[in-house]
């Protein structure tokens, strides 16, 4: 009997996948922010005070007042000095009545006849006090924020396995005759 004796091929693969390498640096920030600005500008309040009127009163005020109100108060005096004059002149006259003497008209004439009143009228409101104040003026300008991102792109790197083929056994087919039996 003819022996037939026959070895397989053993192919050997050693292979190992390959690798990715994936890495991105974070986005670049750049953030700005401006302030919010308040801006306010306030008036001092203008105080006025006229007391022009209370001098007057007082002390009878500038010299052109005074004058002006001497002046149109002449008039008056005058014409009360005038009526004066003539009631008297009127007594003088009549001499049938007992005390109507000269002595006696003008002896009692002891009045004084003073200038007009050179003063101003006396009164609570010679003073004017006036207040003038005006809103403050104000100016705001909001806060404003700028932000601009930069991405950066992804960096891959890829990095490729091995990959090993070789025969580990050759195939082989072996033929093995019978035994020749030679005691015969």
């Amino acid at each position: 009997m003819l022996q037939i004796r026959q070895t397989p091929a053993i192919l050997h693969i050693d292979a190992d996948p390959g690798q990715y390498s994936i890495r991105q640096p974070s986005a670049d920030m750049e953030l700005t922010t401006r302030r919010a600005q308040l801006e306010i500008h306030q008036y001092k309040p203008q105080l006025t005070i006229d007391q022009s009127a209370a001098y007057s009163a007082y002390n009878g005020g500038n010299y052109l007042e005074m004058n002006n109100r001497i002046y149109s108060g002449l008039p008056q005096i005058f014409l009360q000095a005038l009526a004066h004059k003539v009631e008297q002149g009127n007594r003088m006259a009549a001499v049938h009545i007992p005390g109507n003497t000269v002595a006696n008209v003008f002896g009692e004439d002891t009045e004084t006849h003073v200038l007009p009143e050179f003063r101003g009228a006396a009164s609570m409101d010679n003073v004017d006090i006036h207040v003038e104040t005006r809103a403050p003026d104000i100016t705001y300008t909001p806060a404003a924020s700028e932000m601009h991102v930069t991405v950066n792109r992804p960096e891959i790197e890829y990095t490729p396995g091995k990959l090993e083929i070789y025969m580990q056994q050759y195939p082989s087919v072996a033929y093995i005759p019978p035994e020749i039996d030679v005691t015969m």
